[in-house]
């Protein structure tokens, strides 16, 4: 499995970059109707470096393109190489901003000589998704089910615990190919959080977090990789953030949630399960298994991590008018992407934080 898993991820290799290509410009076709008032004085150019999460990276793109015709002058670059790896770039002053599924820690939060202003920017869900021929949609998967799959406890796609929840469904005797994350990911750590709260033995063995000890299955790297290997390979099953499934229409299994009831991963569905979530005065928090019966039980905000504290101005102003664009006029794209709007009382507080955030 290895081998075919690999051998595949460099067949694709090439036409993943055609497909990363091939939405920029999309994207770039689209200008916003409105502009917000120019950060700087007389057109000084100013670059902002971020780097971090692959969950936002579509948004953050055309946040970002759209925002840089409206002010020419500024240049937003933003690499998304996991969240591990941006907390870490952010922690060692490497970049101007990150972003991550994961806020900082209080341990982190510490080693920040300039201080941490962590803005939630969007949100959105984790799609379980698969590859298997004819069938592109109606796959049901329990709470037992999906971790013992993870588990590598099942290995087969006609096992009969899988039967037994889909009888109208012909299931193929293959083996089940289960693909994970590589890297330090948030999406990971929502995804095992999840897998934590509803299975014991899960939580025993794996735990959650950024990276874990994958105990079945092979690695591959980000979203848009798992995303580009479960498309290439049939039998497969893996997890990415929702953009990167519809994106490149990938079929979605249905989930069980808390209230043991299926639910279909739908804008709706994610925006009742980020009701669960309450955020604490520094803007933290998340909810491993949504109590309401219709949310769709794997859901997540995604923050832009700022630093209270920036040696250059403008290059703080810049920030700060940047982020206040996505939380406002930049909202507008969240749904089309595969995202989920914020609500309306966590925009207020998150463009208020953007007060914290101060130059010179």
């Amino acid at each position: 499995m290895v081998t075919r898993l690999i051998t595949s991820r460099r067949r694709f290799l090439v036409s993943l970059a055609a497909f990363a290509l091939g939405i920029k410009a999309c994207q770039s076709q689209t200008r916003s109707p409105q502009s917000s008032p120019a950060p700087t004085v007389n057109g000084t150019p100013i670059s902002l470096y971020g780097a971090g999460a692959t969950f936002p990276s579509f948004l953050y793109l055309r946040w970002f393109s759209d925002y840089n015709r409206q002010h020419p002058n500024i240049q937003i670059s933003y690499q998304p190489v996991g969240s591990a790896a941006g907390i870490q770039q952010f922690i060692t002053n490497t970049v101007d901003f990150g972003a991550s599924e994961v806020t900082l820690t209080d341990a982190e939060l510490a080693k920040v000589s300039r201080g941490t202003v962590s803005i939630p920017t969007t949100a959105g869900s984790i799609a379980v998704v698969y590859n298997l021929p004819g069938i592109e949609s109606g796959l049901k998967l329990s709470r037992q089910v999906l971790p013992a799959i993870f588990l590598g406890q099942i290995t087969r796609w006609n096992d009969p615990q899988i039967v037994a929840l889909n009888p109208d469904i012909k299931l193929p005797d293959e083996k089940i190919l289960l693909i994970h994350r590589s890297d330090g990911s948030g999406t990971t750590a929502a995804f095992t959080a999840h897998l934590s709260a509803i299975s014991s033995e899960w939580k025993e063995k794996v735990g959650t977090g950024l990276n874990v000890a994958w105990v079945a299955g092979v690695g591959i790297k980000d979203n848009s990789g798992i995303a580009a290997q479960i498309q290439q390979v049939a039998g497969t099953i893996g997890y990415v953030e929702y953009a990167f499934a519809k994106q490149l229409g990938l079929a979605i299994a249905t989930l069980q949630n808390k209230a043991e009831q299926y639910i279909p991963l739908t804008e709706e569905s994610v925006s009742k399960g980020l009701a669960s979530i309450q955020l604490s005065d520094d803007l933290r928090g998340s909810v491993p298994d949504p109590d309401n019966p219709a949310a769709y039980p794997i859901v997540t905000y995604s923050w832009t991590l700022a630093y209270k504290r920036y040696d250059d101005p403008q290059k703080a102003k810049a920030l700060k008018d940047v982020l206040q664009w996505g939380l406002t006029e930049g909202q507008k794209f969240a749904a089309e992407l595969g995202y989920v709007a914020l609500p309306e009382d966590v925009t207020q507080k998150a463009i208020a934080a953007l007060a914290q955030i101060e130059g010179g």
